[in-house]
């Protein structure tokens, strides 16, 4: 199996947290949706994992837009987060805390962390001039803001040039300590192009950066007032990075910390991570995180999401899809074909189904339905005999009577001496899946998993059980063959299974109940843990494995064809 099975080091993994402006769309839903496949696959391997997402809600466009709504700053921040929480409880996300940055436990500690910061001398006051973007509550260097013809990066608005006193982080004095951090992927900086654009930027050299916003007469109360100085409030920026440490910061909570630190995100927001928080994270004596991955954008129909466009990918969108094709179909389409590495990526119906067809309802639904089908025909549905998944010549009796039963029926047989070894190739496979999530290569884990199952299909189209199946009086050894051609097939699918459940945890637990493999987890409830690491569950023939006895129900098919021709769903009206 993969190094990450042996590693039983904590896992940490977190989100941003979300702007509570506006309602969650297809991209909040997306980098929580990796975050939590991550999380899950990690648990699968036996890791002690804890998983962060929450709101970010001291923005000062979270007041000016409550004020425009007749609401206080917090009463709509509440009615944005709790949104949140709704559609992320709708993807099934197995988040293990949801933090808001206007909680005590939040302010508090990210408070404590700032005035450590000023009492050592790595905040201090100053004056600010330069490039402000008030839609992303950001400040620009000179470069970045000329590069842009002083617009916006992300949202091409127009940027301000503020004069401000402000108090600063002396990100300038840990830019030879950041260069050695990226040298030696101490700081792991993934996918390599977003690694690439890093240390161009790097190369401009470090200045201080502001950390607190001077109050102004008419400003809202909305914010964590700088320790000391009630005249300034916390930059929200430097604020809300906090949230990641502040969440953990405890007694039960700190060994994820010491553990291994992932930062997910979108490719807007990577410097903040990749270079701003790890220094501050060193200056308070802290190790810094050991992966910031940022990933790109969704696209829609070909088209650039915008709001003046009005074609947002909301989450009343995904929950149409989710009711017409299932959740967990939703769920693989997201993580199979997002943007996860540098380019990105576009959400189009007719992509949509070709995958589902592809590799839901052609590959996964239709090898578990078919392999259930012919226990359920051949053997009243009762498993009646275990096999080692070792099929070859001469000694690979069940191959050669599989082979025989084709040429009485006069039926060609390609490649007569072909061999399957299903516990090696299982184990390669297993192997490269948890090779890939180290890399959080969510994609090359999934499909080491798909891989089993076209393993299996191309088994069974080669022997051919069904046709085996017809001659049992006629082959010497005619039954013995097909119970171990079929307990192979259905315990590889089983294992990959198990692969396939961080992406669809509803789907691979129904089939778990219609296959009676209880023993693996609660097969109730998708979200519970599993029994053992993986190491132990996908052994072949081991304690897991499926039994000489267990049932097999037939059941629907997991996912049923979809037609290509039928419209794409719509949202249900508001």
């Amino acid at each position: 199996m993969g190094s990450d099975q042996a590693n039983q080091t904590p896992y940490y993994i977190t989100t941003p947290i979300y702007y509570v402006n506006d309602r969650p769309h297809i991209g909040h839903c997306y980098t929580t949706l990796i975050a939590d496949v991550a999380a899950r696959a990690q648990r699968l391997v036996g890791r002690d994992v804890f998983f962060l997402t929450g709101t970010d809600e001291h923005a000062e466009k979270v007041s000016k837009t409550a004020a425009e709504n007749n609401k206080t700053p917090y009463e709509w921040a509440t009615i944005n987060a709790d949104r949140f929480k709704a559609a992320f409880e709708f993807m099934n996300f197995s988040n293990d805390d949801f933090v808001r940055t206007t909680e005590d436990r939040h302010k508090e500690k990210a408070s404590a962390y700032i005035k450590q910061l000023l009492d050592q001398g790595d905040i201090e006051l100053g004056d600010y001039e330069g490039w402000y973007d008030p839609s992303q509550e950001e400040y620009l260097t000179e470069m970045v803001a000329k590069e842009h013809e002083y617009n916006s990066p992300v949202t091409g608005k127009p940027l301000e040039k503020r004069v401000e006193q402000n108090y600063f982080f002396r990100l300038d004095n840990y830019q030879s300590w950041l260069e050695e951090q990226f040298a030696n992927d101490a700081v792991n900086i993934l996918p390599s192009a977003r690694k690439n654009e890093v240390l161009g930027r790097l190369k401009q050299g470090l200045m201080k950066v502001p950390v607190s916003r001077k109050i102004k007469e008419g400003d809202a109360d909305w914010g964590i007032k700088m320790p000391g100085d009630d005249s300034h409030r916390i930059y929200v920026w430097i604020e809300a990075l906090c949230n990641y440490l502040t969440t953990v910061d405890t007694v039960e909570r700190n060994k994820y910390w010491d553990g291994e630190v992932t930062h997910l995100m979108a490719k807007d927001i990577l410097w903040f991570h990749a270079i701003i928080w790890p220094a501050m994270l060193h200056a308070l004596g802290k190790e810094p995180p050991k992966t910031v991955y940022a990933h790109a954008y969704w696209i829609a129909e070909g088209t650039k999401m915008s709001k003046s466009l009005g074609n947002f990918i909301e989450i009343d969108l995904l929950q149409a899809y989710a009711e017409k094709y299932s959740l967990d179909a939703v769920r693989w389409f997201l993580t199979t074909q997002g943007p996860l590495g540098a380019n990105d990526a576009d959400f189009a119906h007719a992509r949509f189904i070709e995958v589902y067809n592809a590799d839901l309802a052609n590959s996964i639904g239709n090898s578990t339905s078919r392999v259930g089908n012919m226990v359920h025909k051949y053997f009243d549905g009762t498993v009646p005999a275990t096999c080692n998944g070792e099929f070859g010549f001469p000694d690979g009796s069940s191959l050669q009577t599989a082979l025989k039963a084709l040429e009485n029926a006069g039926k060609a047989v390609d490649d007569p001496t072909r061999t399957y070894n299903f516990q090696e190739f299982i184990n390669e496979a297993t192997t490269n899946a948890t090779d890939a999530l180290a890399k959080v290569d969510l994609e090359t884990m999934l499909d080491s998993a798909r891989s089993i199952v076209r393993y299996v299909d191309d088994f069974i189209s080669y022997c051919a059980p069904f046709t085996l199946a017809k001659q049992l009086d006629t082959l010497d050894d005619g039954t013995h063959a097909l119970q171990s051609i079929l307990y192979s097939c259905a315990e590889a699918l089983r294992i990959a299974s198990l692969l396939l459940s961080p992406a669809m945890p509803e789907k691979m637990a129904e089939l778990w109940r219609n296959w009676n493999c209880n023993h693996l987890t609660d097969p109730n409830d998708p979200n519970s843990p599993f029994v053992a690491p993986l190491a132990e569950l996908a052994q072949w023939g081991g304690p897991h494995a499926i039994k000489v006895g267990q049932t097999i129900a037939k059941g629907d098919a997991l996912f049923m064809r979809a037609d290509g021709n039928e419209p794409a769903p719509e949202p249900a009206a508001v």
